[in-house]
């Protein structure tokens, strides 16, 4: 997202979390920008009963929380480790700076945003309308376009972190996944999913 240099150039320093540490919880004011260098990041929100629902899984070079940074509310969502993260951390003040300096970082941030309002609103249209395997594949194939356009792209997500994503329990993945193995749709090689 935003260059090594040029982050660090603005004030930003880095920070490391170890695996299932908590940045920041549901509700807390947001007040820096965080960009992964190196690990993984999991946005999540839990309803009354407990259940987990994945907003999403920012790896390397991607940022997080802009929107409650940008609007000025509180964290929708809790942000969590999902192994050894090492982290960019900048203030608020700092970002601003950068991003009066750097149209092209800009442009790029209006890009992103917009990415993911799409997916939101595609994740909002397939729960609320759409059969599990529907989901499933449509989930997938998001996935697969951003990072490969090969026909055997290797979903490296868990099935408990799919059913997750998509608000389904992680019974109902593993049947849907089997039923779309056997109508073709998916492959399944040494347990792992394929599409």
């Amino acid at each position: 997202m935003i260059a090594q240099e040029t982050i660090k150039e603005y004030g930003a320093g880095e920070i490391l979390l170890q695996k299932d540490e908590i940045l920041f919880r549901e509700g807390s004011h947001a007040r820096f920008y965080y960009q992964v260098k190196d690990g993984a990041i999991k946005m999540s929100t839990y309803n009354h009963e407990g259940k987990e629902f994945i907003q999403g899984i920012f790896k390397n070079d991607q940022s997080f929380g802009e929107p409650a940074l940008f609007g000025d509310f509180p964290y929708p969502a809790s942000a969590i480790a999902q192994e050894k993260t090492i982290l960019y951390k900048l203030s608020k003040e700092g970002l601003v700076a950068l991003l009066r300096n750097h149209f092209d970082i800009q442009m790029n941030f209006i890009g992103i945003l917009s990415q993911r309002l799409q997916y939101k609103a595609m994740i909002m249209k397939e729960i609320s309308g759409y059969n599990p395997e529907h989901r499933i594949i449509t989930l997938i194939d998001h996935l697969k376009k951003e990072v490969s356009k090969d026909l055997d792209y290797e979903v490296t997500l868990t099935r408990q972190q799919i059913a997750d994503l998509l608000g389904l329990r992680v019974e109902t993945v593993i049947r849907a996944v089997k039923h779309l193995e056997k109508s073709g749709e998916l492959k399944i090689i040494k347990r792992k999913i394929f599409r």
